[in-house]
Formats: structure tokens, C-alpha cells, sequence
């Protein structure tokens, strides 16, 4: 207050002023005086004229705010614009009188901040910055601050956003909001305490309701579809268990509450007639058989411990348990030892019948029984035919698998050939099979193959005195063949009693003795190579090949071959000499 404020105004003006105001005063002669003596001074160029501003160092227009009538009363409307300064005047500022804010003149300390004009009923406890939650239209503005309460740490979702503040807040002062707690329980004790559907605090439930309930409402728990506890953690409420009020298993409490399924059906378990589960020492697992959809319609996975097929599925299980399901036992014969005991085609007790029943039967039917044969014996050919008793007529236990076991008649009865006079052995397996007796096909290459004008011939040819120990060489056969021949004359000759050095089995002509140039000497190669016609060139005794002459075709005077090997010791001109000092005909 008492600050000076220089203004700059021009003559034309200050003179318009004060003219206008002594002229509404009745004064107009006095102050037209002095305006012609202020004129005088005013006129000097460059005069800056001072004057004392209720207003500080705020500058503006007067007229703005002002009348020419005098300071008092204001314009109404004013055509200051406020937003100039820096605070808009919105909402209920809007309709406040200047004063309000204004209380000196000195409009530049006059401050802006809430606070310094409102006073703080939070007592300091949410800051000085009350725009942070309020608006200038009004205090309660619901829908901003539901948006603040979003970022705190309890944001308003369900029932609370429908809740006045007051209803968490204290509000009356001092007001209370950040030290509000958000535990349930701080405004709900009473709701818990008075609960007695299920009576919370007699059952001991946890004081933190969001395990059980959502802000939705109390009658929209978790169990209905909520979320916050879950109970599968615990145990999974599926099929009826999901419509049971909860004191029909925590009726002692939810501490401590067991899971197994016997735990609370054990009454069930007990008073089951149809089977009886006590008498028949059922497990006390019920989920074996039963499942949460109802105690009707069990099905146990009887797979688990005998599997259920063919007529055993539509058996009563009485059947089988009469004596109870403990110890129950699960091979065949256990049941079915009278079926085994009392049938006669055939009579499995003569028969020495194994006891295994699956080894023969399925579980369709005791009919059509067919059994793996394939174990012990092979069925094949005309075996797959035949009755059991004509093998098995002295029972099925030591049953000789052989051929000869059953088939001894059929050998020794046979003359096409004579299998027993021939000495066949008696592996009819063989030369049959068993298809049937006739075609029986030996496999002669075992014992000598058979190749050329062999293979044609008939057995006696070979086997006349039998057919155990037949020889298979050659001269054992054809020993009147070697005897008789005369072109060469074989025995005569001296040649070698390998038939098949020289003939092959398709016939004895056309014999080729290509070992000669091995065995004696080289005709076929060497020197001697297409020097001859026919045997008879070096072999002059047709009935003698171990005769030769070389002296025929090597006409060497004596004389001469005497004086060249006179130095040879034991030389003399024959022929055999020849030989014993030239073996191949090569040397000179």
C-alpha cells in the first residue's frame, strides 16, 4: 500500500478526465482552472506523469474494472479479462465476488494456491494440492474422484463405487482418508460376526473375506463364478460336490478338513448292501468305482486287475466275488475248475490236458475252443484235418512229435519201394510232406546229385540191394561198363577207374580225356599239340595203352642218338627211355 505508480498518459487525456469530472460535480469553473494551469505543465514534451495505484505495481486499464462516474461501483459485467492473469476464473469462481479473493488492493499479492483460500479440512493429511481431487465446479465431484481413488491401493470396483465417501471416510473433521484401512474386515467385522450361513467365526473361517467373496456382493462368492479363493487349491468341487452348502463337510470347521472321499462317505461304504462293500472288503478308495456325479452307475476299471472280455462283461460280480474282491484270484482254472474236470469230448483230466484254459479257449464261449498247436506241433497239409484223437487217442501230455512216432505202419507197409527192405530211413520228412504220401520228393542231391541220364533212371537201378550204404562213386555202378569196353580197351590199357575223368553223366561217348596232358602226357599242348590223329599214332597195341612208341614218329638213327648220349648214363634207343628223360616232349 502507499506504493507510487508511474503511469504515461498524454494531455488530451488527463485534461478529458478532469473536464467531465468537474463538470458532474457543479465545479466546472474551479477545476477548469486548474486544468489549464495542469495543461500548461503537461504540455512540455517528454513529462511523465506519477501517480498513486491502490493497486501496486498491477498494470492495466482502470476502465476495464472502472466508470468515469467514480472507482465505485464496478462495471458490471467487467471487461477485465482475469484469464490474463494467469487464474482463470472457472466454475464457482466464476460467481464469487472479487473481494472474496481481494482482500487488499494490492492485486499482485494476492495468492492463487487453493489452500490460501480454502481451508484445509484433511488437516495437511493428503498434501496442499487440492485441484489433485477437486475441480472448481464444486467439492463433490464424484466421477473425478473415482478416477483418483483408481490409483490408490484400494481402487473402487463392485459395491464401492456405488458407496458414498463417508461410508470408508470419516468425514467430519479432521477427516481421514489416508490412514483409512483397506482390510475388509475394518469395515465388515460386523458382517463377519453376524454370518451364520455358515457361522464364520464359530467355524474359524479366515477374517480376509476376498478369499471367499468379491466386491460384486457378499451372496456372489467365488463359488459362483467370483473371483479370489479357489478351492480346487484345496479340493476340486466338481459333479454334486458343486451344489453341497459348505457346512455339509466343514460342519467341524475348515481347518484341518479331509480329502479322501471315504472321510465323509464312510456311512455310505458301510450301509452298502448291493454289494456289500464292508463284507466283501471293498477299498475305501470310492473314486475307483465311483465318480462326483453320483453314487449310481459305479464303474471300476476292472482293467487294472483282470481285464473284462467276451462273456466275463455281462457277469454278475457276484459271480466271481462270492468270497469277496480280496485275493480275488485271476487265472482260469481257479473258476472254472469243474467246467475242465466234467468235459469228456474229449476228457481233458485223461487227456492230461493243460489247466491253462486260455491256451485253448477265449473268453466268448467254451465252444469253438482252438488251441495254439503251433507250440508244440506245426499243423500243416493233411495234419490240419485230422481229429484230435488220432494223434492224441493215449492223452495230449508226452505226445512224440515224429513222423515215424505215428506214421511206423505206413513206412514199414510201403513196396513201391520197399522202405524198410531198402533200409529208408525213417525221417519221412525227408522225402514227404505233408500234403499227402504220394509225390514224395527226395532230396537226392544230399546224399549224390543226381545230373544227366541219372536223373531218368529208376531207383532199383542204383539202390537194387537197398538203399543204406549205396556207394556213390562212379566204377562202384559202371564197373561192367569200364570191363567191357574195347575202343580203347580200358583194363587192357591201364586207365584210371575215374569214370569221370574222361565221361560225363549224359553219356559214356563222346569222352573226353583232356587229362592226359596232366596224368601222362601233353598231347593237347606243348610240342605234341595237333601233331596226332588218333590214339593209335603213339599207342601201336590196340590192347594195350601202357604201350607206346616214340621212335614211330621220331625216326632217329640209333647210331646217331647213341653217339649223341653217350655220355647219358643208362641211355638206351627205346622208346620208354625216351619218355623217362623227355616227360612233357619239350625238352631237346
Amino acid at each position: 500500500m502507499g506504493r507510487t505508480a508511474v503511469e504515461k498518459v498524454t494531455l488530451e487525456e488527463r485534461v478529458s478526465v478532469y473536464i467531465r469530472t468537474t463538470m458532474q460535480s457543479g465545479q466546472a469553473t474551479r477545476w477548469m482552472l486548474l486544468a489549464a494551469a495542469a495543461l500548461a505543465v503537461w504540455s512540455q514534451p517528454g513529462v511523465v506523469v506519477a501517480q498513486d495505484s491502490p493497486h501496486g505495481t498491477f498494470e492495466g486499464d482502470c476502465t476495464e474494472c472502472h466508470t468515469l462516474e467514480g472507482w465505485k461501483p464496478l462495471r458490471d459485467p467487467l471487461e477485465f479479462k482475469h484469464d490474463s492473469t494467469g487464474f482463470p476464473l472457472l466454475g464457482s469462481h466464476r460467481a464469487v465476488p472479487c473481494t472474496s479473493c481481494h482482500k487488499i488492493l494490492d492485486f499482485p499479492l494476492v495468492a492463487t494456491a487453493c489452500a490460501d483460500c480454502h481451508a484445509d479440512p484433511h488437516v495437511g493429511e493428503l498434501g496442499f494440492g487440492c485441484e489433485s481431487c477437486h475441480v472448481p465446479a464444486g467439492w463433490d465431484n464424484r466421477r473425478e474422484m473415482f478416477e483418483v481413488h483408481g490409483a490408490t491401493l484400494f481402487p473402487l470396483v463392485g459395491v464401492h463405487a456405488t458407496v458414498d465417501c463417508a461410508g470408508c471416510h470419516r468425514e467430519t473433521a479432521p477427516f481421514e482418508y489416508t490412514l483409512t484401512p483397506v482390510e475388509c474386515v475394518a469395515c465388515h467385522a460386523a458382517d463377519y460376526a453376524n454370518t451364520t450361513r455358515p457361522d464364520h467365526a464359530r467355524v474359524g473361517f479366515p477374517t480376509e473375506c476376498d478369499l471367499c467373496h468379491t466386491p460384486i456382493g457378499w451372496n456372489f462368492s467365488v463359488f459362483d463364478g467370483g473371483a479370489g479363493f479357489e478351492h480346487d487349491s484345496f479340493f476340486p468341487l466338481a459333479g454334486s460336490h458343486r451344489g453341497l452348502d459348505c457346512s455339509a463337510c466343514h460342519a467341524d470347521g475348515f481347518f484341518g478338513t479331509p480329502t479322501d472321499c471315504y472321510a465323509c462317505h464312510r456311512a455310505d461304504y458301510d450301509s452298502t448292501s448291493d454289494p456289500n462293500h464292508a463284507a466283501a472288503g471293498f477299498p475305501t478308495d470310492c473314486e475307483a468305482c465311483h465318480s462326483t456325479r453320483g453314487w449310481e452307475s459305479a464303474v471300476i476299471d476292472h482293467d487294472s486287475v483282470f481285464r473284462l472280455t467276451g462273456a466275463h462283461r455281462g457277469l454278475d460280480c457276484e459271480s466271481c466275488h462270492a468270497d469277496g474282491f480280496t485275493g480275488t484270484p485271476t487265472d482260469c482254472y481257479a473258476c472254472h475248475r469243474s467246467d475242465y474236470q466234467s468235459t469228456t469230448d474229449p476228457n481233458h483230466v485223461a487227456a492230461g490236458f493243460s489247466t491253462d484254459c486260455e491256451s485253448c479257449h477265449g473268453t466268448g464261449s467254451w465252444e469253438g475252443a482252438s488251441a495254439n498247436h503251433d507250440e508244440f506241433f506245426r499243423l500243416t497239409g493233411a495234419h490240419r484235418t485230422l481229429d484230435c484223437e488220432a494223434c492224441h487217442s493215449s492223452g495230449f501230455v508226452g505226445t512224440p512229435t515224429d513222423c515215424y512216432a505215428c506214421h511206423r505202419s505206413d513206412y514199414e507197409g510201403t513196396r513201391d519201394p520197399n522202405h524198410q527192405a531198402a533200409g529208408f530211413p525213417t525221417r519221412c520228412e525227408s522225402c514227404h510232406d505233408t500234403s499227402s504220401w504220394q509225390g514224395a520228393d527226395f532230396d537226392h542231391d544230399q546224399f549224390f546229385r543226381l545230373t544227366g541220364a541219372h536223373r531218368t533212371l529208376d531207383c532199383q537201378a542204383c539202390h537194387a540191394d537197398g538203399f543204406a550204404g549205396t556207394p556213390t562213386d562212379c566204377y562202384s555202378c559202371h564197373r561192367s561198363d569200364y570191363q567191357g569196353t574195347r575202343d580203347p580197351n580200358h583194363v587192357a590199357a591201364g586207365f584210371p577207374t575215374d569214370c569221370e575223368l574222361c565221361h560225363t553223366t549224359s553219356d559214356w561217348d563222346g569222352a573226353d580225356f583232356t587229362e592226359h596232358d596232366s596224368l601222362y602226357f601233353p598231347i593237347f599242348s606243348g610240342r605234341h599239340r595237333s601233331e596226332w590223329d588218333a590214339c593209335s599214332d603213339c599207342h601201336v597195341s590196340a590192347s594195350n595203352f601202357s604201350v607206346f612208341e616214340c621212335i614211330n614218329c621220331h625216326e632217329h638213327q640209333c647210331s646217331d642218338m647213341n653217339d649223341k648220349h653217350k655220355d647219358v648214363g643208362g641211355y638206351s634207343c627205346v622208346s620208354t627211355a625216351c619218355y623217362s628223360c623227355h616227360p612233357t616232349g619239350d625238352e631237346d
